[in-house]
């Protein structure tokens, strides 16, 4: 069991959410406000996407990154800042041409994923360790080895935790020969994501497989989404994981009750310390990710 738990909450991501809750954050001033509320609230972490405040569509514009960490740093409240660098790696193939991509399609190079890394320097980024079929029909998710080792010498150089995000199996083995070949910092950090169709699916028996698989001295946290998002936080403090909860993966405190950032953390919050553990605060976060010191508005 951990006893020291990080909360992070994602709070927005990039799904077809905006129309299915008014509490889902779009603007750069929402997003900033709902970090200092799931801030404020016990997470220690706050995980940044960002959308177009016109559409709601998930956007790469550095633009809306700088403003939301502006704003968020403005606010006073000390949280870790982890920004998306997952955007641009969407392939939706025509079924008949396959080497035609469709609307849809956001695919970008390995470097091209990272302009916003490089001029905000977050405490911390991800970095999808793996190709996916995304869901239904005929989308994809594209992260070859490649593109992989360029993101994380890239990440290195610029002195920004990378948070590993295995959706599968095959995920956790790349990113684990990742930290053989000294591409990720120590402690390295994983971020186990459960129930994403089509990628590891939520059976408790295979995160704690997965959790042995972890390279000794590896940090690392789990979600699922939907329903399972509140069980999860207990299923990975159990199994010596740190937790996240927040919009990005689930819209709902109880069965048809919408819910906000805010509101899920105090959740999480709970459980975690009904359990018995603490949930710790983000300098202690820093410590135990062993976060580079960055100098703080």
């Amino acid at each position: 069991m951990n006893h020291e738990v990080i909360v992070t909450c994602a709070l927005t991501g990039a799904g077809d959410t905006v129309g299915r809750s008014p509490h889902v954050p779009v603007t750069p001033a929402q997003i900033a406000a709902s970090a200092v509320e799931a801030a404020n609230a016990g997470a220690a972490v706050v995980h940044i996407h960002v959308r177009d405040p016109e559409t709601g569509s998930p956007s790469r514009d550095v633009a809306l990154y700088r403003e939301v960490v502006r704003l968020v740093k403005e606010s006073g409240v000390d949280v870790v800042v982890n920004l998306t660098a997952g955007m641009g790696g969407d392939l939706v193939i025509d079924q008949e041409d396959p080497l035609k991509p469709v609307d849809g399609t956001d695919l970008v190079n390995a470097m091209d994923r990272l302009p916003h890394v490089e001029e905000l320097l977050p405490d911390i980024c991800t970095l999808d360790c793996g190709s996916l079929n995304f869901g239904e029909g005929s989308q994809l998710y594209v992260s070859t080895p490649d593109m992989l080792r360029a993101g994380a010498k890239r990440i290195q150089e610029l002195g920004v935790k990378p948070e590993l995000e295995i959706f599968d199996t095959g995920h956790l083995w790349f990113a684990a020969k990742m930290v053989e070949e000294g591409l990720i910092d120590a402690p390295p950090l994983f971020q186990l994501c459960m129930g994403i169709p089509y990628g590891a699916p939520v059976d408790p028996g295979l995160l704690q497989a997965m959790v042995r698989l972890l390279p000794d001295g590896a940090q690392w946290a789990s979600f699922a989404i939907g329903r399972d998002q509140m069980p999860w936080v207990a299923q990975s403090v159990l199994l010596g994981g740190h937790v996240r909860v927040g919009l990005e993966d689930n819209l709902y405190l109880t069965k048809g009750v919408k819910a906000t950032n805010g509101q899920l953390v105090e959740r999480a919050v709970g459980i975690v310390q009904d359990l018995g553990a603490t949930v710790v605060s983000a300098s202690r976060a820093r410590e135990i990710l062993g976060l580079k010191e960055r100098v703080r508005a």
